[in-house]
């Protein structure tokens, strides 16, 4: 008796499909009208999301009742990621120079990115820069456009965004904090400080916005965001300047340190008590138990722990450490605990203070040096190692899909995550991106990224560097 596949229920056949992959399916489905419509069912192309991209969330278009909006997404979501793991030049991704400064960029962030974990993955990314010209710049990444410029002002040190807010804080040499509208380049407030130069960070929680500002001359400022009124002041260490900077993912936790000192110990702080912080009862904080810290990063899928590469008594020789943060409550007081969870030596000599430090996950981080490249578990074993570059790597970018780095060669190298059943997570080296001429460039300074794009500050021989975007479309 011949068997008729024909005949087989569309529950039978639903089930029977969710064990094949994209391109069975859609040979699947054009066998016959039965297997056509077994095919097209929206909640196998959700399993397909959601065992691919975990966080992707298509809540919204789905109760628009786009029937084929899983499979339209899934398509579209892997053609963008096979075009960003070939990187072909005009077939795979467009290149724009964005120039405009008329001195070097200090520093740039995404004001409205993709994120890998949203289905809003596929708006136009807008992305804002600083520059010792004196001058704030926002960018249509695809377009390769300028949207607006502040007036010039005193020489810039530095930039910070906030996307959800939408804003954009800078520092300037004259000590001189600045806030801005992202969107439209208004001046929305400042506030003097006493250095000829901070380090900006947002933190705070969501729904009480701070900025931290790191002087050199040692101290913290937590101002109010974006009204830029003082809400704290510490001063953490005479003469070196605060130049560490991180929040937790959470935004519950400050660390805040410097590199210039051997000697001293970085602190974390309660962002709740940073808010509520007075003369008489100064933000609760804690002391890391290292010293001569270089690099910090707190995990993303573990918010309350934080990576740290700091020395060791070998002066020649660094280690990484892992601390868990939380708070101790008790009936008279609160305090901060700070627990190692994790320590190993790096096998590596000639370690300074340049040393680039990135996570992922809950237990992957990356470390950058010189020209080359390593992948670590938390227990110190080493998953990956590279050496593409034949020049320093100036900047690092990391996320859940790719890692991307910046080297003085002029040159960006792409790798991408893999997780293998077998043999866990590793990651692989993909290709390059050029980023022009070495008679015209010193070679890249900086790179972010978000989910369709690639943005690179580039230090130019006659002083006015440019931004390359590169852009992923499907």
């Amino acid at each position: 008796m011949e068997f008729d596949s024909s005949s087989l229920s569309l529950d039978c056949l639903i089930h029977i499909f969710s064990f094949l992959h994209e391109d069975e399916l859609i040979r699947a489905s054009g066998v016959c009208k039965v297997w056509h419509e077994a095919a097209e069912t929206p909640w196998l192309w959700r399993q397909l999301c959601l065992q691919r991209w975990p966080f992707c969330n298509m809540a919204r278009a789905a109760s628009g009742g786009e029937k084929r909006a899983w499979k339209s997404y899934y398509l579209q979501r892997s053609h963008l990621e096979g075009k960003m793991e070939t990187g072909r030049a005009c077939a795979d991704y467009t290149c724009k120079s964005l120039r405009g400064h008329t001195g070097h960029i200090v520093g740039f962030g995404y004001l409205v990115g993709n994120s890998v974990r949203s289905e809003e993955w596929n708006s136009t990314p807008v992305v804002c820069s600083a520059s010792t010209d004196g001058t704030v710049r926002a960018w249509d990444v695809q377009q390769g456009v300028q949207l607006w410029a502040s007036p010039p002002q005193s020489s810039l040190c530095d930039i910070a965004v906030d996307q959800e807010k939408r804003l954009v804080f800078t520092s300037d040499t004259a000590g001189l904090v600045k806030a801005w509208e992202g969107l439209s380049g208004r001046e929305v407030a400042s506030f003097p400080t006493s250095s000829s130069g901070c380090r900006l960070l947002p933190c705070g929680l969501q729904d009480q916005p701070l900025l931290a500002v790191g002087t050199n001359g040692g101290s913290l400022y937590t101002l109010s965001s974006p009204s830029l009124t003082q809400v704290s002041h510490k001063v953490m260490c005479d003469t070196f300047r605060i130049n560490l900077l991180t929040s937790s993912p959470d935004r519950k936790w400050l660390f805040a340190g410097t590199k210039e000192n051997a000697d001293f110990s970085p602190q974390v702080f309660s962002s709740e008590s940073l808010n509520s912080a007075s003369e008489d009862d100064p933000p609760l904080c804690q002391s890391v138990p290292v010293l001569g810290c270089v690099a910090a990063a707190f995990l993303p899928s573990e918010p309350a722990r934080v990576v740290l590469i700091h020395s060791t008594e070998d002066i020649h020789k660094k280690a990484v450490s892992v601390f868990s943060i939380h708070m101790k409550k008790s009936k008279y007081k609160e305090e901060i605990l700070v627990e190692q969870v994790e320590t190993f030596q790096l096998d590596a000599g000639g370690w300074y203070s340049d040393v680039l430090l990135q996570t992922r996950g809950s237990d992957t981080f990356v470390i950058a040096q010189a020209n080359s490249l390593r992948v670590y578990t938390l227990k110190g074993v080493v998953l990956a190692s590279f050496e593409d570059h034949t020049e320093p790597i100036a900047a690092l970018c990391v996320d859940s899909f790719r890692v991307v780095t910046a080297s003085r060669d002029l040159s960006l190298r792409v790798l991408t995550w893999k997780k293998d059943r077998d043999t866990g997570l590793s990651l692989q080296s993909r290709y390059h991106l050029l980023g022009g001429s070495h008679t015209m460039s010193r070679g890249f300074t900086g790179v972010a990224c978000d989910y369709v794009s690639i943005v690179a500050s580039v230090e130019a021989v006659n002083g006015k560097d440019a931004l390359k975007a590169y852009s992923f479309s499907s």
